[in-house]
């Protein structure tokens, strides 16, 4: 069984595209295309499932047209529209280079002089700078994901460790 832990959300399933099991997916991280995982998690009904991906082709630069195995007919691609699709996180782990900040979903950040922050709930890419989404004890702070604030990454134990300039937290 799948966990949410186990996995960061990478777009949803717009609708079917032709009469063969295509659908288009709105993507807001092209981690599937940058790191070798042969497929993706669907949210069905509340269970996260994998669905294998036969073969893909970018429609836009947000946009991809994905055929998953087993999916060959529109009836059957229907079922998958407005299903929100996330990426395995062991596949990045793998990676040495951190190729997205989705990746900090579910870390504990600790700032070298304020301390314990709280965990990384959402990356809020929305806008030109990005944030990291941080709960602690029911309040959310939203902090920019900017290399240079980050001085330590520990990946088994899921902390980031940042060092953040003064009045920021304020």
């Amino acid at each position: 069984m799948i966990r949410k832990e186990e996995v960061f959300k990478i777009g949803v399933i717009n609708k079917p595209h032709g009469i063969k099991g295509e659908v288009s997916l709105t993507f807001t991280d092209d981690i599937f295309d940058r790191v070798d995982c042969d497929y993706l998690v669907l949210m069905m009904d509340g269970i996260l499932v994998p669905f294998f991906i036969e073969e893909y082709r970018f429609r836009s630069d947000d946009v991809v047209l994905m055929k998953f195995e087993g999916i060959d007919t529109a009836e059957k691609a229907r079922m998958l529209t407005n299903v929100q699709v996330f990426f395995p996180k062991k596949y990045m782990e793998e990676q040495d280079e951190i190729t997205s900040w989705n990746f900090f979903v579910g870390f504990k950040v600790d700032d070298v002089r304020h301390g314990d922050l709280g965990i990384v709930t959402d990356v809020d890419d929305t806008t030109l700078n990005v944030l990291f989404v941080i709960e602690k004890e029911g309040e959310e702070l939203l902090l920019p994901a900017h290399e240079e604030f980050i001085v330590g990454v520990d990946r088994h134990n899921r902390i980031l460790t940042v060092d953040i300039p003064e009045g920021l937290l304020d």
